[in-house]
C-alpha cells in the first residue's frame, strides 16, 4: 500500500470538504460593531483631525480607524488562530484559510496608499474609492467560505467605491461621510447576512 499516496488523497479530500463547509467563526455583532466604529469616526473626524493636516491627515485618520475596526470585526476569528487558543486543528486551519482570503486585498490597500501618501498627495482623493473596491474584492474572495449572500455585500462595496471614484476629481470623496456610510453600512450589511444565514438558523435548529 502506498502510504504517501493515501495520505495525499486524504489531505485532498479534507481540503475539498473544508472548502464546501461554510465558515461559522465570524460573529454578526462583531461586524456590526466595526460598522458602528466607521459611522462614529465619520461623525468625529471634524473634531479629531486638524484641517491644517489636509489630505494626509485624512489618510492617517482613516488608517487608524481601519486598524481598530478591522480587528474588531474579526476578533472571534483572530482568537481562534491565536497560539494560546484551545481551538482544534481543523477549526484553526479553517479560520486561517478565511483570513488568508482577505489578506491580499488589505495588502493591495497598503500598496496603493503608501505611494499616494508619500509621493502623490494629489491622488489621495482616489483612495476612498479604491479602498472600498479592494474591500469588496475581499468579500468576493471569501465567498466560497461564507453564505452566498455575502456576494451582495461585496457588490455594495464595489458600487460605493465606483461612486467615490467619480467624486474624486472634485475632492468630494474626502467627505468623512463618504467613508463612514460606505464602511458603516457595508459592515452592518455583512452582520445582517451572517445573522440571517448562520446565527438565526443555528438558533432555530437548537430550539428543535
Amino acid at each position: 500500500m502506498d502510504v504517501r499516496g493515501a495520505l495525499d488523497q486524504i489531505a485532498e479530500i479534507h481540503e475539498r470538504l473544508s472548502r464546501a463547509e461554510v465558515y461559522r467563526g465570524y460573529r454578526a455583532v462583531s461586524w456590526a460593531l466595526s460598522g458602528g466604529i466607521a459611522l462614529a469616526a465619520a461623525a468625529a473626524q471634524s473634531y479629531l483631525v486638524d484641517s491644517a493636516a489636509g489630505n494626509r491627515g485624512f489618510v492617517l485618520y482613516w488608517t487608524g480607524v481601519a486598524a481598530v475596526a478591522g480587528p474588531a470585526a474579526s476578533i472571534d476569528t483572530l482568537r481562534r488562530v491565536a497560539p494560546w487558543s484551545r481551538t482544534d486543528a481543523h477549526e484553526r486551519r479553517k479560520a486561517l484559510t478565511v483570513l488568508w482570503q482577505f489578506l491580499p486585498c488589505l495588502f493591495a490597500g497598503v500598496l496603493v496608499t503608501a505611494p499616494a501618501y508619500v509621493l502623490a498627495p494629489g491622488t489621495i482623493a482616489c483612495l476612498p474609492g479604491l479602498w472600498a473596491i479592494l474591500f469588496g474584492l475581499g468579500f468576493f474572495s471569501s465567498r466560497p467560505y461564507l453564505p452566498g449572500a455575502i456576494g451582495f455585500v461585496g457588490l455594495f462595496y464595489c458600487a460605493a467605491g465606483s461612486i467615490l471614484l467619480t467624486l474624486a476629481p472634485h475632492g468630494a470623496s474626502l467627505n468623512p461621510w463618504g467613508m463612514g456610510l460606505t464602511f458603516g453600512l457595508g459592515q452592518m450589511a455583512c452582520a445582517a447576512v451572517l445573522y440571517w444565514n448562520l446565527e438565526r438558523r443555528n438558533d432555530k435548529e437548537d430550539r428543535r
